[in-house]
């Protein structure tokens, strides 16, 4: 955000911004959700709905698990909630109690870490690097001077984009199983998949995982703040009196809107074809303008990449590429405090044309 803030002032002084710093579509909602949003707004009253949200989306949320990762769900233990940043927030409070020590890749997307500390429980970082494909193992996880009582998993990952298999994930859902660790899987970049790792919900390895989703990234509903929870039914009526005192609903105009997103799967995974060209083109631009340690983009829409040959301060180095070029990067101290003085994070969410002009720009700085 503060990059964000940078780039805002350049533009409102005159200047042109590139903008890869932003971990978010470029595109509206689907033309469907548009339209259902226009219907709503004319037809229904829009006042509060049940705390865990409207049951005709809970029931195509549903469908989606069983569709798509043959997982059966009963709408019952799914919270619609306001965004995933609300989900989280409900499943750390319902799944944890005060002190307790919950371990996350580092690095890892920043507001885990700050949410936790929120709440007076105590974010353990196990480092992840290039070796363990920038993802937690059940070696690292061993290896912890002292036991954890959760585990945060992400795949695709923020800030790397890397993802973990099928025979990856259920062997961290078993540790966290046979230890009696709540396991919460962060799935909100589901969707958004490139074919090198088939991707895999926590749901198909057992009843005890919290699992986090949005319409934030691959429905291309950021602003519409609307997310998902998917419960274990002992926290379903905890997370539910949560909701009901914290919020009362999520936005009720959204909801109905969304209920269209699931039939417009043809024209979102148009957007993944855009990330996949974009990404493409940065991973065969990239290396000429000397970033070219990258971790490996599985999912969502970043590259992660070491930029130590070129820097020491990823900070410093981020505000002199923007002053040059244009191009807002986002430093790795967001999402790695101890080392990520070394790496930047790329967006390749917005336009083929940015994204060609971005590596340009990049190329012509460092030669």
């Amino acid at each position: 955000m503060e990059v964000l803030r940078a780039a805002n002032a350049r533009q409102a002084a005159g200047g042109d911004v590139l903008h890869l710093e932003i971990g978010q579509p470029c595109t509206p909602a689907p033309a469907a959700v548009r339209a259902a949003a226009a219907r709503a707004l004319e037809a229904e009253t829009l006042g509060y709905t049940d705390a865990f949200g409207l049951p005709a989306l809970r029931e195509v949320i549903a469908g989606w698990y069983r569709d798509r990762h043959g997982v059966a769900v009963p709408p019952e233990r799914i919270a619609v909630t306001t965004g995933s940043s609300a989900a989280f927030l409900l499943g750390f409070l319902a799944a944890f109690e005060k002190g307790d020590r919950v371990a996350l890749a580092a690095p890892g997307y920043p507001a885990y870490r700050n949410i936790l500390r929120a709440l007076d429980l105590e974010p353990v970082e196990v480092p992840a690097g290039p070796e363990t494909r920038f993802q937690p193992t059940v070696e690292r996880l061993e290896a912890l001077p002292q036991p954890v009582r959760g585990l945060i998993l992400a795949s695709p990952g923020n800030p790397t984009g890397t993802m973990l298999g099928r025979a990856e994930l259920r062997r961290l859902s078993d540790w966290c199983e046979a230890r009696r660790v709540r396991l919460v899987s962060d799935e909100i970049y589901h969707g958004i998949d490139y074919g090198s790792v088939a991707p895999a919900t926590a749901l198909a390895f057992g009843q005890r995982a919290l699992v986090v989703n949005s319409f934030s990234k691959y429905f291309s509903m950021t602003g519409w703040r609307l997310g998902w929870l998917v419960l274990p039914p002992e926290l379903v009526r905890s997370v539910e009196c949560l909701a009901q005192n914290l919020y009362i609903s999520p936005p009720t105009l959204s909801q109905h809107a969304a209920v269209a997103a699931f039939s417009c799967i043809g024209e979102l995974d148009g957007h993944v074809a855009r990330y996949r060209r974009n990404r493409d083109l940065l991973l065969n631009e990239l290396p000429s303008a000397g970033f070219g340690k990258l971790a490996p983009a599985d999912g969502a829409f970043f590259l992660y990449a070491d930029v130590s040959d070129l820097c020491d301060d990823s900070q410093v180095f981020c505000r002199r590429i923007l002053e040059r070029t244009g191009v807002a990067l986002t430093p790795g101290v967001d999402f790695d405090p101890a080392r990520g003085h070394r790496f930047i994070r790329l967006s390749f969410a917005g336009t083929e044309p940015d994204m060609a002009e971005a590596a340009r720009r990049l190329r012509s700085l460092t030669r």
